[in-house]
């Protein structure tokens, strides 16, 4: 499967979530110049994930980096952590991953099934085992961050624990991330209009980058469905 460019939905994703940016500035009178490079490259990264392009990681970068001090001023010190100590190091890695998978960073380099990583995915049994993993988590860490004073720390241990988890099989390019970030993103929808309705300064503008994350979530699912099917149709079936 060769998708080598941007669609029309990708080109509405990142060109949407700069004219969302543009429009709340107006309508608010404020400029978050901080917000919106971190809203715009995440969102480009985001897309070239679900392209299966190895140059989301670049994106990426910019992204994490801006957005661990977005959350630490929110007090939302997991994302803040999980940001910083995890996300930004990941990067490196999944860049290290993707190329050993088959990403391409060139038409020039590309193979037979062009420059998108070779997608794979879990068996039913290991999806289960993911599921409760997850769950045990969830729940652990968010006792934990209430215990130091989390304003919400359920949906922050939500974000922050499959966000870990959905990183690591990102980088591994297994499909079953999708389903992860589609979770992760419904909650940080939640969670930041929750801050803007307490007068977070850059919540406005990181509900309108996790709205189009959400988006790109589900179109991401989709694609992955296929890439994984080209690599494995013959050992495990579709979700």
């Amino acid at each position: 499967m060769k998708t080598r460019v941007l669609n029309l939905y990708d080109w509405f994703l990142i060109t949407g979530v700069i004219a969302s940016s543009i429009i709340y500035s107006l309508m608010t009178d404020t400029f978050d110049v901080i917000g919106t490079i971190a809203a715009v490259t995440g969102v480009v990264c985001v897309v070239l994930v679900a392209k299966g392009s190895i140059w989301n990681y670049l994106f990426g970068l910019v992204n994490v980096s801006l957005y661990a001090y977005i959350s630490y001023k929110a007090a939302l010190y997991g994302d803040s952590a999980l940001n910083a100590l995890y996300y930004l190091p990941m990067q490196f890695v999944g860049w290290w991953q993707w190329r050993r998978r088959g990403a391409a960073v060139s038409e020039a380099e590309a193979d037979e099934d062009g420059v998108q990583v070779k997608a794979r995915r879990f068996t039913w049994k290991q999806r289960g085992m993911l599921l409760f993993g997850c769950a045990a988590a969830v729940i652990a860490v968010g006792f934990i961050l209430r215990h130091f004073g989390d304003p919400q720390p359920f949906k922050d241990s939500t974000t922050t624990v499959l966000s870990i988890v959905a990183q690591a099989l990102m980088a591994l390019a297994f499909m079953e991330q999708w389903v992860l970030w589609i979770i992760t993103n419904v909650v940080s929808v939640a969670m930041w209009i929750i801050c803007m309705i307490h007068g977070e300064v850059h919540a406005g503008i990181m509900v309108i980058m996790w709205s189009f994350y959400l988006l790109n979530s589900l179109n991401g699912l989709r694609v992955w469905l296929q890439l994984s099917r080209n690599q494995y149709a013959d050992v495990n079936s579709p979700l």
